[in-house]
């Protein structure tokens, strides 16, 4: 099966209607949840491959693709897509569920595990945001570097790119075009997907502004000057909003495999969305001495409690990959998955 034969449509649940894709209408259900600037269409690839025992689906996210537009209450952490999550699966009859979660969605299914640990069969995460949110904190601890979360939320999104997703840009003209991030940022260069126009498209199904990408902010006067407003997906990820301490002590706790690429630059102990990593390396001006948050160090911190609690873990550290290391390796990565499905 290929790629070409994804279906899709939207089902209407009792929060919102949501757009999916599937393959097959039998066997046990595995979800996938896209990231960040992205939608189902991230997943159609390794959705295809799974074997006929699998019942694939992918779903878009509020805000992205083609599931209804409803503004994002920040406040409530992920809290907002994980309930879409489970008010989808309830429309579609499923109780219990694989759940693969990229990037932002690796956000929401550790949420999810953490609000309804009974529903998951396993828990896949691929490269995701640290279970302490996206920048702000230093330690693996996920301590705040600024009790405002100076650092992390909608201020943290660079203009230009954020202005070329509400134009609907396509081209490369500039580094901040969303192919070009595509290619520098997603991947690991040279990769260039076959299929780069298609994500390229997903990436512009983006909803743009305060309730959506990247949300509103406030001015602070701790460096670097923006802390998390209240509305849209970057303040969903502020550690003021966001963490999952408590994810060690959830019951039962399912098998987790954690798979991320060797090179992501985006989820890294030195990502070049984390502003205090730019600022220490000179990107941007007025660095104060803030430490760079160790997102992936903070996962294995959390990870490693879990294990140590009596929950099965698996890390697969991919060479050679970056942020989207199931289309950049997806032999490996496709051997992964299928690990953990049939443990």
């Amino acid at each position: 099966m290929t790629a070409s034969s994804i279906r899709t449509r939207r089902v209407p649940t009792g929060r919102l209607t949501m757009q999916v894709s599937e393959v097959r209408d039998e066997g046990e259900p595995v979800v996938f949840v896209h990231g960040n600037v992205s939608s189902s269409a991230f997943w159609h690839t390794t959705m295809a491959q799974l074997p006929d025992r699998y019942r694939p689906l992918a779903l878009d996210l509020r805000g992205f693709g083609g599931t209804d537009p409803l503004p994002i209450d920040a406040t409530r952490g992920v809290r907002d897509h994980a309930d879409d999550l489970a008010a989808l699966l309830t429309a579609l009859g499923i109780e219990r569920a694989h759940l693969v979660g990229w990037s932002l969605g690796g956000g929401v299914v550790m949420q999810y595990l953490c609000d309804r640990p009974a529903a998951v069969r396993s828990l896949t995460l691929v490269n995701p945001v640290s279970p302490y949110g996206f920048g702000g904190t230093h330690g693996v601890e996920g301590i705040l570097t600024s009790a405002d979360g100076a650092g992390s939320g909608g201020g943290t999104a660079n203009p230009e790119f954020v202005a070329r997703l509400a134009d609907g840009d396509q081209g490369e003209d500039s580094p901040l075009s969303p192919r070009a991030v595509l290619a520098s940022c997603y991947g690991k260069a040279p990769w260039r997907p076959a299929a780069e126009d298609a994500y390229v498209a997903s990436m512009l199904t983006t909803r743009t502004g305060a309730d959506h990408y990247p949300g509103d902010s406030v001015p602070t006067e701790v460096w670097p000057g923006v802390a998390p407003g209240t509305r849209g997906v970057l303040n969903s990820l502020s550690p003021l909003y966001f963490r999952l301490d408590g994810l060690p002590l959830v019951d039962p706790r399912p098998p987790v495999l954690w798979i991320r690429g060797e090179d992501d630059v985006i989820v890294s102990d030195t990502s070049v969305f984390d502003l205090a990593h730019l600022g220490a390396i000179g990107a941007v001006p007025g660095w104060d001495g803030t430490p760079a948050q160790p997102m992936v160090a903070q996962t294995r911190h959390v990870l490693d409690r879990y294990a140590a609690a009596g929950g099965p873990v698996r890390e697969v550290a991919v060479p050679g990959a970056g942020h989207t290391v199931h289309l950049e390796r997806p032999d490996a990565f496709d051997a992964a998955l299928r690990g953990i499905l049939s443990a």
